[in-house]
């Protein structure tokens, strides 16, 4: 591929090689892109690592990030659905990500179709670019599927048989509850975010028209999402469960994925329940959640993480699992909030750890003033930067 330092065999050396059991390995030897073995043995041979850290290119389960290069700027549409894609790419790989799940919004409210527009336009993007082998991370679906859309169905049907669907997430952001349970708070986004004024007679008609549609739409929609994700094997997320009650029909709905509780209580009741606890990087680095949601490094504290995604920053992936190690006195389970959880969450075998057998998909990071400087990455043995 372009761009890429394509060796069948090399040896890194003079590294602190992370692993989950730390060996004290200096040396990592890949071939034909897969690890061959981590030792502490010298070569000739030698990528020097100058005391640099070594641990598995990160995977991120949730990233909106396709998004901003399908519409750069409100009012615009990339003309290029491959360019579109590769420019993500190239930019996920730049943030240490080698395996994405490009997590797309399916729903269109208030958009006259433009988010279906660009949902088909990025997974044909997408797809294009990886039957064509231009793709540098490896990039699956996540489908944010909006229950209270009457649209959703007819979407979910003409792409859940794509074989890079990964995981779908049940959404509802109906005000009055889960993220929205403050009303006024729901009408201030969105007068910021979509220029949407409403007076106070439209703004009850618009809460009255969207109770209804959470009524008539929500319980058909879990039933067959729910089908779609056991028939097909594909793993199934909540989103914002905010009450102990969200948590127990998430439960109900077969869904083992929590993904950003927004509250202490229903962090607790998604651990009582055997549920794995997702939150967004952003959360650690900002120091909170930008809504006013429970922090993520709060629950990382309670043992109540166990996976960072990047949501809306992909450099946020990196730094997050580094602050979290920080902060729990333990570097490995850090990034293993970004390596090995999320492989077993999703089921990957072949990644997610330095060991022999797996995929060459490596990191070398050296800790800078603080922060995290990715300083080479290789994604299944083929060095880009």
């Amino acid at each position: 591929m372009d761009g890429a330092d394509w060796v069948r065999e090399v040896r890194l050396v003079n590294a602190r090689v992370l692993t989950p059991i730390d060996t004290g390995a200096t040396e990592l030897s890949l071939r034909d892109g897969i690890i061959t073995e981590v030792s502490r043995a010298t070569s000739a041979m030698v990528v020097d690592c100058e005391g640099d850290l070594l641990i598995p290119g990160l995977i991120d389960l949730h990233t909106d990030n396709i998004e901003h290069h399908f519409h750069p700027r409100p009012g615009v549409t990339w003309p290029s659905a491959l360019s579109a894609a590769l420019a993500h790419d190239a930019q996920m790989l730049a943030a240490g990500i080698t395996t994405v799940l490009d997590s797309l919004s399916l729903g269109d409210y208030d958009s006259a179709g433009a988010r279906t527009r660009m949902l088909h336009s990025a997974i044909a993007g997408l797809d294009q670019a990886h039957a064509a082998g231009l793709l540098r991370a490896d990039h699956y679906f996540h489908f944010r599927c909006e229950l209270s859309d009457g649209g959703l169905l007819p979407i979910i049907e003409d792409h859940v048989d794509n074989p890079r669907l990964r995981l779908m997430s049940m959404m509802d952001h109906t005000p009055g509850q889960r993220q929205w349970q403050d009303v006024a708070l729901y009408r201030e986004f969105r007068r910021k975010k979509n220029k949407r004024v409403w007076s106070d007679e439209e703004w009850q008609a618009y809460l009255d028209d969207r109770l209804a549609q959470q009524a008539r739409f929500v319980p058909e929609a879990r039933a067959i999402i729910s089908d779609h994700g056991r028939d097909k094997q594909v793993r199934l997320a909540s989103h914002d469960d905010t009450t102990i009650e969200d948590v127990e029909q998430s439960h109900g709905d077969g869904i083992s994925i929590s993904e950003f509780p927004t509250t202490l209580a229903a962090a607790r009741r998604a651990r009582e329940l055997g549920q794995s606890i997702v939150m967004g990087a952003p959360n650690v680095v900002l120091g909170g959640s930008h809504s006013g949601n429970v922090s993520a490094m709060a629950l990382a504290e309670e043992g109540l993480l166990d996976v960072l995604t990047s949501d809306y920053v992909p450099a946020s992936l990196l730094s997050g699992a580094i602050q979290v190690g920080e902060r729990l006195g333990d570097l490995g389970a850090g990034v293993a909030t970004v390596t090995s959880r999320p492989a077993d969450l999703l089921g990957f075998t072949d990644r997610g750890r330095l060991e022999p057998g797996l995929r060459a998909d490596i990191l070398q990071v050296r800790i800078v003033a603080g922060q995290p400087v990715i300083r080479g990455v290789w994604a299944a043995g083929r060095r880009y930067f």
